[in-house]
């Protein structure tokens, strides 16, 4: 039988609790009221855990749980370069070369596989997502450095302003990928960004290389009442996990819950419905949680959904 750690926190903090192997998962922490929304929680995560059949691919192929673009270092992101980042809006100062690269290789923690590439222009193109709107009272191109005058000032330049990042080198390399095998060392075109400090890397691997994510098996019912869905990952740092949950913008009492087992998380939330009028407008709120062991190769599912969680910042 797989070992059993339920993970319940206070709100928005990061606290790690633990039931032992058959201890009730319906306790809420509270003696003498039981929190139902945490019992329904406990019940639902033990069927999606134990619906989780992933193929193959899981353990023998490449199935990436993040972006495939990766920043190679800090970027020393200003809030325009992190914008044009975000929205994946570029632009070529170079001739791209559009010759595929012999085979390369993805270094997995647990062995190695060698897979077709695609070539300098392919990944751009799967980089850029088009061109930025515009911008109404701010500049369309961006200002000059001033050099200092006779008085030492310098006046502040704008990189970027409405325009989108500029790729003024590209060189093949490598970046590190979350992946269903643990963080893989994976073969990617290093793109050197102008108005950037680090390289954007777009994983290099050839699309009929790179699997797909298990079809998410959740229970036919509905979630329970006040029980919400984690709608990705943020970060993961050893035991340190944090994840985004979808809560109306009147629900209140945030809270994690956790199920840990050997094989895999299961993660959501708890809230409580407001009584009153309020929109059906959905809000995003990052929580953290610390696990009672390091996550290394574990998936983290939704218990709401299912759905493998992949890691999306910001």
């Amino acid at each position: 039988m797989r070992r059993l750690l339920v993970l319940l926190s206070l709100p928005l903090v990061a606290v790690a609790a633990c039931a032992p192997a058959g201890s009730d998962p319906a306790d809420g922490g509270s003696a003498g009221s039981p929190d139902h929304r945490r019992e329904a929680f406990a019940q639902r995560a033990v069927e999606v855990a134990e619906a989780w059949r992933p193929g193959p691919a899981w353990t023998t192929g490449y199935v990436p749980l993040q972006d495939q673009t990766v920043l190679v270092g800090d970027p020393d992101f200003t809030a325009d370069t992190e914008a044009a980042f975000r929205a994946g809006w570029y632009r070529d100062q170079i001739e791209l070369p559009a010759a595929r690269p012999a085979a390369g290789t993805i270094r997995f923690p647990d062995g190695t596989i060698t897979v077709p590439l695609v070539s300098a222009a392919e990944a751009y193109r799967q980089l850029d997502q088009g061109d930025p709107p515009p911008c109404e009272g701010r500049p369309k191109e961006p200002r000059p450095t001033i050099e200092p005058g006779p008085d030492g000032s310098v006046s502040s330049p704008v990189a970027t302003a409405c325009i989108p990042l500029t790729v003024t080198a590209v060189r093949l390399g490598t970046a590190g990928v979350r992946t269903s095998r643990g963080v893989a060392e994976v073969p990617a075109w290093l793109f050197t960004v102008e108005e950037l400090a680090a390289p954007v890397a777009r994983v290099a691997v050839a699309p009929q290389s790179v699997g797909a994510l298990p079809a998410p098996t959740a229970p036919a019912r509905p979630a329970p009442d006040g029980v919400v869905a984690a709608q990705h990952l943020r970060a993961t740092d050893g035991a340190t996990l944090t994840y985004v949950l979808g809560v109306g913008s009147c629900d209140t009492g945030i809270t994690p819950l956790v199920q840990e087992r050997d094989d895999l998380v299961v993660v959501g939330g708890a809230v409580t419905r407001s009584t009153g009028v309020c929109d059906a407008m959905l809000r995003l709120a990052p929580v953290t949680v610390t696990l009672a062991a390091p996550l290394g190769g574990r998936p983290v599912l939704d218990v709401v959904t299912g759905q493998v969680l992949t890691e999306q910042p910001g």
